[in-house]
């Protein structure tokens, strides 16, 4: 089987990735390919810090702006949409670049080598969410944990959602999320990946960039796009939990200042950054450093993208 090479642009929010996507496609004649769980969404391009096309410099990119704010998208979905879109790269002799902080879809999409739809059941999701809100997000990770221990072990009672995909899982397809796991990955990978991750030196100065998008998402009119999403029909359980919008709605209500919600984006993006490095940290993989020239500075994209293309021969 010969396989698929790609390269894959991995790290915390604000560490520069998609300049680097970027610079590589130019220069190894690629299109990027979000990695990004919430870019996906269309309408919510402030929040989600989506390249608009005047930054893309010409380089075909994909995966973003794909579905609406109401509908759920789970990683098996992402690596089936993620894994055709590759496929149609590769096909036209381009290299398709992954680019992306969504740690958990970019290892399902490296992972998984089947891709049949799940199914959905949004009685029964709506069943198992009130039945967490009455009874206890114990007593919901009990029910897994009777029709699945090894699922049950995996996640914490607290990550609901999680806890009530998997018993969907099993409610609708009569198998459990750990056999259909090992399903997916029964085959082999049709990937060659070279995954690179950006890897700051200095954690603080990572931060100050983070604080510095967020007061530019304000300037650029996050709080309307924010309450248009929050108002959006039936807004999906996935496209709630982005950072940037679920903060507004004390301001909405009158609860608090505009400066607060920028203080509440602000922690809440450093804490995901947080969990980003840590996930990616397990990884072996090439490791970038963007602010290797010190001083405040960062790394121009053109000199990470050689050095990454020096590393690759």
């Amino acid at each position: 089987m010969t396989k698929i090479k790609t390269i894959s642009i991995l790290g915390p929010t604000a560490s520069g990735k998609t300049g680097l996507a970027i610079a590589l496609a130019k220069k190894l004649g690629g299109e990027v390919v979000s990695c990004d769980s919430m870019q996906l969404y269309r309408g919510m391009d402030i929040g989600t810090a989506t390249p608009p096309l005047e930054e893309r410099d010409g380089v075909p990119h994909h995966l973003f702006d794909i579905i609406d704010p109401d509908t759920e998208f789970s990683a098996a979905d992402y690596a089936r949409v993620a894994g055709e879109a590759i496929a149609d790269i590769h096909a036209r002799g381009k290299l398709p670049i992954l680019c992306g902080g969504t740690g958990m879809y970019h290892d399902s999409l490296m992972r998984l080598t089947s891709f049949e739809p799940g199914e959905r059941d949004e009685a029964l999701r709506d069943e198992l969410f009130a039945f967490a809100a009455e009874h206890g997000n114990e007593a919901l990770h009990a029910r897994l944990a009777a029709i699945d221990p090894e699922a049950a072990e995996a996640v914490h009672p607290n990550n609901v959602k999680r806890v009530v995909r998997a018993i969907e899982i099993f409610e609708t397809t009569g198998k459990t999320k750990t056999e259909t796991d090992r399903m997916q990955v029964s085959g082999e990978i049709p990937y060659d990946n070279t995954p690179v991750i950006l890897e700051f030196a200095d954690r603080a100065f990572l931060y100050e960039r983070i604080e510095r998008r967020v007061d530019i998402m304000m300037e650029e009119g996050l709080e309307e796009e924010a309450r248009w999403v929050l108002n959006y029909p039936n807004l999906s359980k996935t496209a709630y939990q982005a950072i940037g919008y679920k903060e507004f709605a004390p301001y909405f209500r009158g609860e608090c200042t505009l400066a607060d919600v920028a203080a509440e984006i602000k922690l809440a993006t450093r804490h995901y950054a947080k969990r980003q490095l840590i996930w990616f940290r397990k990884s072996d993989a090439m490791r970038i450093v963007p602010d290797a020239c010190g001083g405040g500075k960062v790394r121009t994209p053109d000199d990470m993208a050689d050095e990454v293309i020096s590393k690759l021969r």
